[in-house]
This record gives structure tokens, C-alpha cells and sequence, in this order.
């Protein structure tokens, strides 16, 4: 049975990362709603034509335009053997949508949340800096650089601080985030469906165990 990854974690959790990583291993591809509507305005077909008439009128896509697009996009042949989704679902009426989805697909849906203290995820974001030159990031919390404010790699390279990293910034990004999905995460736990991956430890060690509940060995 072909599975639809379902990868959730608030901003800063590392879900892009592991996401990558299943494509790369796994051979499923990422199927981001983002993609999906750059795709779909550059495209001549009729779905295209739909969804561009809703935005210009200023209206929002609807849950049912939403999913039209996702079935359209899943029943590709690179997804035969399942997919891994980026924004999608985001409501319950939408997660609600997937599974009828699934059920026509023949797929299985696996839930996966990569769980990471907030607290944690505000020292991620706020401790970050990057080297102007060549992009290598450092944490004043985790990953301190040899000499405070400048670049093991590039001495003279005063390290950058994102101006949207901030802690006041950062706990606005969250709570967002727990508003908008903690209705998803109880819909997957009230099924049992929903599966917690520990997102304080290495790469590879997430992925570790994201790969045993995708493969079918947890």
C-alpha cells in the first residue's frame, strides 16, 4: 500500500529537513500546495482557469477547490507509491477531504508530528546568525562560531541576524502555529493515528524514526 505522509512541526522544528530527506531515500516526492498554485498559474487547463478566476475575484480558495487540486497533483505517476504533503492538510474539513482521498487512492495515511519544546524553537530562531560571504549558520546557543560575531570560515565577516528573528516575532510565528494546528493534531489523536517524533535530537536520528512508521516497522 502507497502512503501519504502527512508532516506536521511549528517553524524552526526541522520538517523541511526530514521532508527532503524522505524524497532522497524514499523516493517519495514533496507535494507543496505553494507548488501546486505557482504550477497552476502558468498552466492552460481548465482547473487552472478556475482557480485563477477565484483568486482575481479576491475570494478564497475553497476546501473543495483545494482538494480538487491535490487529487489532480497526487494522481500523477511520480506518486504512485505516495507522496509526502507541505501545507496540506490545514483543517479538520480538509484532513477530512484526504482520507476520502485516500480510500480512492488505495493509500495509507501515516500522521507525523516532529515535536519540539517552543521554548527550544525560540532559542533555534533567536540564536541564529549567518555569514554574509558563505552562508554557513551558526547558533549563539548550540553552535557558538570560535570568536563571538564573526565567521570561523571568513574572519573578517561580521555574522548577520535575521530582523524577523526575534523573540517577539517568534512567539507570534508559534502561536499562530498552535492555533492553526492543534485541531488538525487532535483530529489524527483522536484516531490514534497521530505519531510524535522526538525533534530535539540530530538529523538523522529523526529521520531514523520517521522512516520506521513510513515503512511500516513502528
Amino acid at each position: 500500500m502507497a502512503k501519504i505522509v502527512v508532516l506536521m512541526g511549528a517553524p524552526g522544528a526541522g520538517k523541511g529537513t526530514q521532508a527532503r530527506l524522505l524524497q532522497e531515500r524514499l523516493g517519495l516526492p514533496q507535494i507543496s500546495t505553494g507548488d501546486m498554485f505557482r504550477e497552476l498559474a502558468k498552466a492552460e487547463t481548465p482547473l487552472a482557469a478556475e482557480v485563477r478566476a477565484v483568486q482575481a475575484s479576491g475570494k478564497l480558495v475553497s476546501d473543495d477547490l483545494v482538494i480538487r487540486i491535490v487529487h489532480e497533483r497526487t494522481n500523477r505517476e511520480d506518486c504512485k507509491r505516495g507522496y509526502i504533503l507541505d501545507g496540506f492538510p490545514r483543517t479538520t474539513a480538509q484532513a477530512a477531504m484526504l482520507e476520502k482521498l485516500a480510500v480512492e487512492q488505495g493509500n495509507k495515511i501515516h500522521a507525523i508530528l516532529v515535536d519540539v519544546p517552543f521554548e527550544l524553537l525560540e532559542q533555534r530562531a533567536t540564536g541564529r546568525r549567518s555569514c554574509p560571504v558563505c552562508g554557513e549558520i551558526y547558533n549563539i546557543y548550540f553552535k557558538p562560531p570560535q570568536v563571538e560575531g564573526f565567521c570561523d570560515l571568513h574572519p573578517d565577516a561580521p555574522l548577520t541576524h535575521r530582523a524577523d528573528d526575534t523573540a517577539e516575532k517568534i512567539r507570534v510565528r508559534l502561536a499562530t502555529y498552535e492555533a492553526e494546528t492543534r485541531p488538525l493534531l487532535d483530529y489524527y489523536e483522536s484516531s490514534h493515528r497521530l505519531q510524535r517524533v522526538d525533534g530535539t535530537r540530530a538529523p538523522e536520528a529523526i529521520y531514523a524514526d520517521i522512516e520506521k512508521i513510513v515503512t511500516g516497522d513502528k
